[in-house]
C-alpha cells in the first residue's frame, strides 16, 4: 500500500472513531525516520554503498516492532507506509507495540553469502542507537530469514551485550527464536480460515474451495484444506488454472508441483485465472499477488467468502464490488498477523528467560488470531461494512487512545 493511500485510510479511520485533528496529525507521519548509508566490502575487494532506512511510526503504546525488508526498489516512503501498517497490525493483534519498519536498497539474490552477512551486520551498526528491546525491535521480513536475523543478533550483542537478547526476533531456535516458526506462520492463516468458515455457519467438511497461488503458503493451505475435509475444486498458479467440480487430486498436484510453485502447465485442461471463478465454489483464497483478484474476477465470483491470505492478493478496486455482492472479504492485514504475534512471544520469552512449549504457543497464537477476527467483524457496521476501514479502525484505536490518555496533544 502506498504512503498516500495509507495516510488516507488513517485519516478516515480516526475521523470515524471521533478523534480530532491533533491525534490524526500525529499518526499521519512517523515519529522517527532514519536514513543511513552502509559501506560494504564486496568479494571483489571493491566497496559498495547501500542506502537503508528505519522508521518508527509511533511509540505511545510501547516499543515499536517491525521487519527489515531487502528490496532493490524500496524507498523511504515505502518504509513509512509499512511502518504505519505495522501499527495497525499490532493494534489488531492486541500486542503492546507500535509499528516500525526497516528497508535496505539491494537485490539480495545478487549478493554472495558473505556480502549479505556484511550488509546485515552493517545495518545493525548503522541503526543501533535507535533500537533496543524497550525501544524498537527488529524482526524478519522477506529475504531477512532466520540466518540473517542471527547475524543481526550477533552484531548487536557485540555492541550492547546486556540489551541484546530481545532486540532481534525471527532468530533460529538455538538463539532464542520460536520453534517451527515457518510452520506456525502458515498455521496462523489456516486458523483464521477455519474460524471465518465456522463463523459463516459452514463446516470445512465438503466446503468447495478455489485457491489462487500454489507457492509455499498455497501448497500448505491446499494440503490442510484437503485433510480437514474441504474440497479444492479450483487451483491456479501464474500460468493458468484448473477446475474440477468433484474436487482436484490435491495429493497428486502437491507431488507434481515444481520448486517455483507451478503445476498447471502439465495439464491440457488449463483455464484462465478468472474463468474458473464462474464455476461453483464456496470460498476463494488469494495466496499470491501475481495475479491478484481484480475487478473482473470480483464480478465473476460466485462464492460467499473471500480470504486474502497475503496482502495484495485482492486489488483495492475489487473490494467495493465484493461488498456490493454481499461477499465477506477477510483482508490481508488480518491474515498476516502471524509474524507480529510470534515476534511478540519471542520478545517475551527472550526478556523473561523462558521458552514457550510448542502446544502452549499454538494455543496462544490461535487465541489471538481468533480474537482479532471477531474484533474486526464486530466493527464492520461502524465501518459501513468495509473490512479495510474496519481493520484501520480497530488497529489504530489503541495508539490513538494511548496518545489521548498520555496527554500527547
Amino acid at each position: 500500500m502506498e504512503i498516500q493511500q495509507t495516510q488516507d485510510w488513517i485519516r478516515t479511520a480516526l475521523s470515524r472513531l471521533g478523534y480530532g485533528e491533533a491525534i490524526v496529525e500525529q499518526l499521519i507521519e512517523p515519529q522517527l525516520c532514519l536514513a543511513v548509508q552502509i559501506p560494504v566490502t564486496m568479494d571483489s575487494g571493491a566497496v559498495r554503498i547501500f542506502s537503508a532506512y528505519r522508521v518508527q511510526h509511533h511509540m505511545a503504546v510501547g516499543p515499536t516492532q517491525g521487519g527489515v525488508r531487502l528490496h532493490p526498489e524500496i524507498g523511504l516512503e515505502d518504509v513509512k507506509a509499512e511502518a504505519a501498517i505495522m501499527t495497525v497490525k499490532c493494534g489488531l493483534a492486541a500486542v503492546p507495540f507500535g509499528g516500525a519498519k526497516g528497508g535496505i536498497v539491494c537485490d539480495p539474490r545478487e549478493l554472495s553469502f558473505r556480502e549479505l552477512e556484511r550488509l546485515a551486520r552493517g545495518y545493525v551498526r548503522a541503526v543501533s542507537q535507535t533500537v533496543g528491546q524497550a525501544k524498537d525491535i527488529l524482526s524478519a521480513d522477506g529475504f531477512t530469514n532466520s540466518r540473517v536475523m542471527a547475524w543481526m543478533a550477533d552484531e548487536y550483542s557485540r555492541l550492547r551485550e546486556s540489551d541484546a537478547r530481545a532486540v532481534i526476533t525471527g532468530k533460529p531456535e538455538v538463539l532464542g527464536g520460536i520453534s517451527d516458526r515457518e510452520k506456525l506462520l502458515y498455521q496462523s492463516v489456516m486458523i483464521l480460515i477455519q474460524e471465518a468458515v465456522r463463523d459463516s455457519g459452514r463446516s470445512m467438511s465438503g466446503l468447495r474451495v478455489i485457491l489462487r497461488g500454489f507457492g509455499e503458503l498455497g501448497a500448505y493451505l491446499a494440503g490442510e484444506i484437503h485433510r480437514s475435509g474441504g474440497v479444492v475444486v479450483g487451483l491456479s498458479d501464474r500460468y493458468g488454472a484448473l477446475y474440477q467440480e468433484e474436487g482436484l487430486d490435491v495429493e497428486t498436484l502437491l507431488d507434481r508441483r515444481d520448486s517455483f510453485g507451478t503445476v498447471t502447465r502439465l495439464f491440457r485442461t488449463r483455464m484462465g485465472h478468472d474463468e474458473i471463478l464462474n464455476h461453483p465454489h464456496d470460498l476463494f483464497i488469494g495466496a499470491t499477488v501475481a495475479p491478484s483478484l481484480g475487478e473482473e474476477g470480483a464480478r465473476a465470483l460466485g462464492g460467499r467468502l473471500v480470504f486474502e491470505a497475503v496482502p495484495g492478493a485482492v486489488d483495492p478496486g475489487a473490494y467495493p464490488i465484493l461488498r456490493q455482492k454481499g461477499i465477506l472479504t477477510i483482508p490481508g492485514v488480518l491474515s498476516s498477523l502471524g509474524p507480529v504475534i510470534l515476534s511478540y512471544y519471542e520478545w517475551v520469552q527472550n526478556r523473561e528467560g523462558y521458552r514457550f512449549a510448542p502446544d502452549h504457543l499454538i494455543m496462544l497464537l490461535q487465541e489471538r488470531m481468533i480474537d482479532s477476527y471477531h474484533r474486526l467483524k464486530e466493527s464492520l457496521p461502524e465501518a459501513s461494512g468495509d473490512p479495510r476501514l474496519a481493520t484501520f479502525m480497530v488497529g489504530l484505536k489503541p495508539t490513538a487512545e494511548a496518545i489521548r490518555i498520555r496527554g500527547l496533544l
